[in-house]
């Protein structure tokens, strides 16, 4: 890969995003970073202006990430790998998460996504070459009980970017679906809960918060690792589709592997029955 890349970065003044932003610029490239304000990136990362492209972006606004993509080609003169790194975990069990609580989520974690992609795509398709990486999670793979609307907007993630690697074969942009476990990022803290809790989930509820106070500062991952790793993975000749981050997240796959084979064994005469049966 050539050194004089443009990575372009969403979620950036913290946790892996963060993370990403440093090893890229330690690596040579050239990086412009987003953020909510402009001052959040500015104090974690002082470089020279010629390689660090700091600015605000609104996720929720499809006219201002298109803003945001033109100034970074504008600047750099243009962009190479997009990093869609932003987004939150919204808390709470299926019946309590409201409908705006809900959809604010897939705002940030699907909508805008979906909105960086389409406004750097011409720019990746156009020049031949681009790696689009979307960090999803291990529960996009597995979800789990009381994050089930987050999980259902990295799901998500995960069938955009398996449409999306397809898509862009012919064009020669690579496309990375990031399935991170547990790393020591503030991304608990960032966690939203629910203002409808119910009391049927008291008890389930106070189970989480205990377990989440003895997990935080003990999560399995390395922040600075995984973005090695991902600099590793575009520098690569045939970067993977899938790629899950943290032992904790394979543990979590191959759980969801076996699940899944022990129900399609125990129900594949009942599940291939439903076919016409020829004449």
């Amino acid at each position: 890969m050539n050194r004089n890349d443009v990575w372009f970065v969403t979620g950036a003044s913290k946790g892996l995003g963060l993370n990403i932003v440093k090893e890229a610029l330690k690596a040579g490239y050239r990086v412009a970073a987003t953020s909510r304000t402009v001052e959040s990136l500015t104090k974690e990362i002082s470089e020279t202006e010629d390689r660090f492209y700091p600015l605000s972006m609104d996720l929720s606004s499809e006219e201002d990430i298109k803003r945001a993509i033109e100034s970074v080609v504008e600047h750099f003169g243009q962009i190479d790998c997009v990093v869609n790194n932003a987004g939150y975990a919204q808390y709470g069990y299926i019946e309590e998460v409201t409908d705006q609580e809900a959809r604010a989520d897939f705002e940030v974690n699907v909508f805008g996504l979906l909105s960086v992609i389409r406004n750097a795509l011409p720019y990746l398709r156009g020049q031949g070459h681009g790696h689009i990486i979307n960090i999803s999670s291990k529960g996009g793979f597995h979800a789990g009980a009381g994050t089930g609307v987050y999980c259902a907007s990295k799901y998500a993630v995960e069938g955009i970017s398996e449409a999306l690697y397809f898509e862009m074969q012919p064009f020669g942009v690579h496309v990375t679906a990031v399935k991170p476990g547990g790393f020591r990022t503030n991304f608990y803290g960032s966690l939203k809960m629910t203002k409808n809790l119910l009391e049927p989930y008291a008890e389930m509820h106070a189970r989480t918060e205990e377990a989440n106070k003895s997990y935080i500062g003990h999560q399995p991952g390395n922040p600075q690792k995984a973005a090695e790793v991902l600099l590793q993975v575009y520098e690569s000749e045939n970067p993977p589709l899938h790629l899950f981050l943290g032992s904790d997240g394979y543990k979590s796959a191959i759980k969801k592997y076996n699940e899944v084979k022990r129900d399609m064994d125990e129900w594949k005469a009942l599940a291939i029955s439903t076919d016409y049966q020829d004449e």
